[in-house]
């Protein structure tokens, strides 16, 4: 069993940033891949960024240039650096971990965006 903890949401002006951390604990996750959702209210649940064992990533177009998620598979971490925040992004965002047998999801973290 995985247990994933996110942390680094809140409040913040648009235009301002945020650095969101999610740490993978209990039975060592290795390999996979490690990534961000985020949900919105009224909206479904969509992949914000991801990033392999071996670094490759893949980033929404929505937020392209914007957000970057960077991994440390010595610590089973993934970061996702938001800069230049909108209110649009406003969501509960969910790290995510998953290979091609099974996936985990942490409890979600908001980030408010204000105009």
């Amino acid at each position: 069993q995985v247990q994933l903890v996110e942390s680094g949401g809140g409040l913040v002006q648009a235009g301002g940033s945020l650095r969101l951390s999610c740490a993978a604990s209990g039975s060592i996750f290795s390999g996979g891949f490690m990534g961000w959702y985020r949900q919105a209210p009224g909206k479904q649940r969509e992949s914000v960024a991801w990033i392999s064992s071996g670094g490759f990533t893949s980033i929404a177009g929505s937020v392209k240039g914007r957000f970057t998620i960077s991994r440390d598979n010595a610590k089973n971490t993934v970061n996702l650096q938001m800069n230049s925040l909108k209110p649009e992004d406003t969501a509960v965002y969910y790290c995510k971990a998953w290979t091609a047998s099974y996936s985990y999801w942490g409890q979600g973290t908001q980030v408010t965006v204000s105009s």
